[in-house]
């Protein structure tokens, strides 16, 4: 083969490529878009269109937990912390605290797969921005709670439409409150 003939094979392939391509684009030019204009021009909440088994952040029931703290020792990147302290008049356990740090957490599900009854779950939610990063952190007891007692074998009603952890979401433009700024974390695994 001839320095000519090479050249012309070469032009010939870039031509054809070229059209090729062209005929792709073409062929989607007169279809009806895919793209979303989310938020605002969508049929439906976009939570209605995730598959069910979709990892959104995570909330607990706290009317359920148990205060086994078996989701925190899973937990990879210590996102949650759990405390249980002897309440020291009833001498009863108590769950003092219950948090997830959501800006942390890589959604992996190894906590909710762990958990006896089902009270920590993804939910659909996964809009979670806010101004401030404590605004993130979902604290789940506001007061001293008794663990629930759990009974072998029995379904217990739990939502799992992320009602609770909304209510915990601070707003997004809200300052965080003085006692959330700079809350230390439980100590690192040694």
């Amino acid at each position: 083969m001839n320095a000519v003939s090479r050249y012309v094979d070469n032009i010939w392939t870039t031509a054809t490529s070229f059209f090729e391509g062209l005929s792709v684009t073409m062929s989607w030019m007169f279809r009806r878009p895919m793209t979303i204009q989310y938020p605002d021009k969508i049929a439906k909440p976009i939570e209605e269109t995730l598959p069910e088994r979709y990892r959104g952040i995570l909330e607990v029931d706290i009317r359920f937990c148990i205060g086994c703290s078996a989701c925190m020792r899973t937990c990879p990147i210590d996102v949650i912390v759990v405390e249980v302290a002897k309440h020291p008049e009833a001498g009863t356990r108590m769950i003092t605290r219950f948090d997830i740090d959501v800006s942390k957490c890589m959604f992996c599900g190894l906590c909710t797969e762990v958990c006896p009854t089902g009270c920590l779950h993804h939910t659909p939610l996964f809009e979670g921005t806010a101004t401030y990063i404590e605004n993130l952190v979902l604290r789940y007891v506001d007061a001293p709670v008794e663990p629930f007692k759990l009974k072998k074998g029995e379904e217990y009603p739990i939502d799992r439409s992320g009602r609770i952890a909304r209510a915990r979401i601070r707003d997004y433009f809200a300052p965080p409150p003085e006692e959330f700024r700079h809350v230390p974390q439980r100590e690192q695994r040694a």
